[in-house]
């Protein structure tokens, strides 16, 4: 299937200075919130900087989740999945930036362990308890597994669910219908990737795409917004 993408360009310009007056999470240092709605319910998982860093380095052991049904009152579901879900892994830090997706009534949290790649955990209930259902990474055969962060799940309106991920390029998977393993008749060995240099963007020279692509269905497009190291304005670059 050939997916048309447009590329959405959304810029880290540095701010710094600027807090938000009420924060939902008020005793934990969190990042990356992936939001998930279920049932009326907006359910948002985090990542989660430990107090102390270890080489002055991000220092992220676990995933947190927290629920709202109002956007207003939220409740803190703690502690979710950690990198010790995953016994064939030997990383004891990076739990990066997470993506979770209910489908037939089962969670999937798509986890980025920094160095070993994008892996799946499973649940019955969308605060767990998360269990690992493959004994191993999700992605393999990427051409380089550092690049493997940030994974982002998409369904189509035929059904059809792909996974994207990446840094500095994004790639994505056509997932089958358990989602947890994806079609490697495809492309390269199942993973294609969009090339995110300067030049097929038209961006400034220097620029580059940096990590977390999120991606949403407008006007029969997939748009897949990333981010930038440069300043520039907001741009649509249209992909086959």
């Amino acid at each position: 299937m050939l997916l048309r993408i447009f590329i959405t360009l959304l810029v880290f310009l540095g701010v710094t200075g600027i807090n938000a007056q009420n924060p939902i999470v008020q005793t934990y240092f969190t990042a990356d919130p992936a939001p998930m709605v279920y049932n009326d319910t907006v359910y948002m998982y985090t990542t989660h900087d430990e107090d102390e860093t270890v080489d002055n380095f991000f220092t992220m052991y676990n995933w947190r989740a927290y629920s709202s049904v109002d956007m207003v009152n939220w409740t803190d579901h703690g502690v979710v999945a950690s990198l010790k879900d995953f016994a064939w892994s030997d990383k004891t830090n990076g739990a990066w930036a997470p993506q979770a997706i209910e489908r037939n009534g089962q969670f999937y949290l798509y986890c980025p362990i920094h160095g070993d790649g994008v892996a799946v955990l499973v649940a019955d209930s969308p605060t767990g308890p998360f269990r690992d259902p493959l004994g191993k990474r999700l992605i393999d055969d990427t051409a380089d597994i550092w690049h493997d962060i940030d994974p982002t799940v998409f369904v189509d309106d035929d059904g059809q669910a792909y996974l994207f991920w990446g840094n500095p390029s994004i790639y994505y998977v056509k997932l089958n219908e358990d989602m947890i393993s994806y079609d490697r008749s495809i492309g390269q060995k199942g993973i294609f990737a969009l090339d995110m240099t300067p030049e097929p963007l038209a961006l400034r020279k220097g620029a580059m795409a940096l990590s977390g692509p999120t991606t949403q269905k407008a006007h029969g497009f997939i748009n897949a917004r990333i981010s930038t190291i440069w300043f520039m304005q907001q741009r649509v670059f249209p992909s086959t």
